[in-house]
């Protein structure tokens, strides 16, 4: 039975493939978290390899706080470049796949049309730098590494915008919401399924791939669906970028292009429309 190493198992991405797995039952699956295993520690990372022998290597540990990066930098890079790097060498020299998660904020977002996986990369904060780094960290020690470049996560578990939202429209009666950044949301249920439809395609292509749900829109038109599916009462404001600041800077435009993937691995992607409204009703029935 071939073993799959999940490292951030108590993430949204960890939580959804843990909720997965058992519908894989020729898999044993490893899921750890920092405690378990601590990805920025080599030592750790190679005798954690040599003891479990993983055939599978999905990382989806990461430093994500994204303002907080600004200040805690060598912590972001620890966690995203070294702590990338480790895992991506010991899969190389363990003879095991690396798939690792990657980010939107790799770009700065001045790009007006959706950004492919050769398009230049050229991060706006800490954040989007530490995960870049990680990302060619990965792929110079180990050619075989799968990047998959995903944005707006969201799910049923961990803290992200749509569980903010609900929260926030049962205790507010009007809300100011930025309409001037445009992206995709991808629910983290449709990632997760993803990476093992890649683990089971039995030929997997290494290199850098896009993936979220489909269809471009901004920060307010997902909080008005949200509200919509949630029949809430709530007033919602548009807003610019320059009304709302933040620590860090956020791409204007981080749209990604979803053709390689899609074509490469038979995937099929669905509307974020579609993947929202069963989360909201997750949620909901919570």
């Amino acid at each position: 039975m071939k073993k799959i190493l999940v490292t951030g198992a108590n993430g949204q991405l960890g939580q959804c493939l843990q909720k997965i797995s058992s519908q894989f039952e020729e898999f044993e699956f490893i899921f750890t978290d920092s405690e378990t295993l601590d990805i920025t520690n080599k030592e750790e990372v190679n005798d954690f390899f040599w003891q479990n022998a993983p055939d599978f290597c999905i990382n989806a540990a990461a430093y994500t706080a994204v303002d907080l990066a600004e200040t805690e930098v060598e912590k972001a890079f620890l966690v995203n470049a070294d702590g990338t790097e480790n895992l991506a060498e010991a899969c190389s020299e363990n003879n095991a796949q690396f798939i690792h998660v990657s980010t939107d904020y790799v770009f700065d977002g001045e790009n007006n049309l959706a950004y492919t996986e050769e398009d230049f990369t050229n991060p706006l904060g800490v954040y989007g730098a530490s995960k870049l780094a990680g990302d060619e960290l990965a792929l110079e020690v180990n050619p075989c590494s799968v990047i998959l470049r995903t944005s707006w996560v969201y799910s049923e578990f961990g803290k992200n915008f749509v569980k903010t939202m609900l929260n926030l429209f049962a205790a507010k009666e009007e809300l100011n919401i930025v309409a001037d950044q445009f992206g995709q949301p991808t629910n983290a249920n449709d990632l997760a399924e993803a990476i093992m439809k890649i683990i089971k395609s039995g030929k997997i292509t290494p290199g850098i791939f896009n993936f979220s749900n489909l269809g471009r829109i901004s920060w307010f038109d997902f909080a008005e669906k949200i509200a919509e599916l949630s029949e809430a009462k709530i007033k919602l404001n548009a807003i610019e970028t320059s009304q709302y600041p933040t620590p860090a800077k956020r791409p204007k435009n981080s749209v990604l292009d979803l053709d390689k993937i899609s074509k490469t691995y038979a995937i099929q992607l669905k509307s974020w429309e579609e993947s929202l409204e069963g989360c909201v009703q997750i949620l909901q029935n919570n």
